[in-house]
């Protein structure tokens, strides 16, 4: 298959999938905005005013990115997730795999589109927080790639839970029991240096931690992690779900009966 058709493929791929989120942006895109607003009203606001400032930073400043965050990791997951569950339930996943298209093709397909959309979500969620906050952008590369890999990492990860899933109750366990936690124990409301030492070093097993505190550093400078270990880390996760995405679509798991 030439360059120039797997490029077409690709591109017919991300589109449907851009597309697929994009005509019902009232369930993809809205509700995060209106959850984004509620988190800077309840812990920006109104705990805010109580706890005061935070690494020399007003409360709302410092959560600001976090939260970001937190709805990029939680839309790119999802829509991948979904999307190719959705796909295996309606068996057009057995078209694409009798084509020739090979399979890294169809998996950065799913993934660009999973990171579409949280970038999408990123964007709307950013403005959002505008109406609470005025933004401080510290390091402008920093913000775009933590963002973008992050959004990578956890557009695999919902690949991989798609893959596994073998109904529309098992898209939404590894979200609520795994995805969720960790995601709220990842630093977002607070810093890890509140904490006695012995949950300090817990917390450091938790991936989100590195990431979000690597976004933070983007824009506010600050940070409880070094900033080369978050990438190292990051890129590790994703060179990681990439080949292992990889070898579940090359064994036809969960796929092919």
């Amino acid at each position: 298959m030439r360059l120039a058709e797997k490029y077409i493929a690709f591109r017919t791929i991300l589109i449907r999938e851009v597309l697929r989120f994009s005509r019902i942006w009232i369930q993809t895109i809205l509700p995060p905005m209106i959850t984004t607003a509620l988190y800077f009203i309840i812990f920006g606001n109104l705990i805010g005013s109580q706890i005061g400032d935070m690494e020399g930073f007003r409360y709302m400043e410092f959560i600001v990115p976090g939260v970001i965050m937190m709805a990029v990791i939680t839309n790119s997951y999802a829509n991948v997730v979904s999307s190719f569950y959705g796909t295996k339930f309606q068996r057009n996943i057995e078209e694409m795999l009798i084509s020739p298209v090979p399979n890294y093709v169809i998996l950065l397909g799913f993934v660009s589109g999973g990171v579409a959309r949280g970038l999408s979500v990123g964007v709307a969620v950013t403005v959002v927080s505008l109406f609470f906050s005025s933004l401080h952008i510290h390091n402008p590369w920093v913000v775009i790639s933590m963002i973008v890999l992050t959004s990578i990492l956890f557009a695999m990860a919902g690949f991989i839970n798609g893959v596994f899933a073998r109904s529309f109750d098992d898209i939404s366990i590894i979200p609520t029991f795994v995805l969720t936690p960790l995601t709220y124990l990842g630093g977002i409301f607070y810093s890890i240096s509140m904490l006695p030492e012995f949950w300090q070093t817990a917390s450091r097993a938790n991936p989100i931690l590195y990431m979000i505190n690597a976004f933070r550093y983007g824009f506010l400078g600050i940070s409880d992690i070094s900033l080369p270990v978050s990438y190292v880390i990051s890129i590790g996760f994703i060179v990681i779900l990439y080949f292992f995405s990889l070898h579940l679509l090359n064994r036809g798991y969960g796929i092919r009966t």
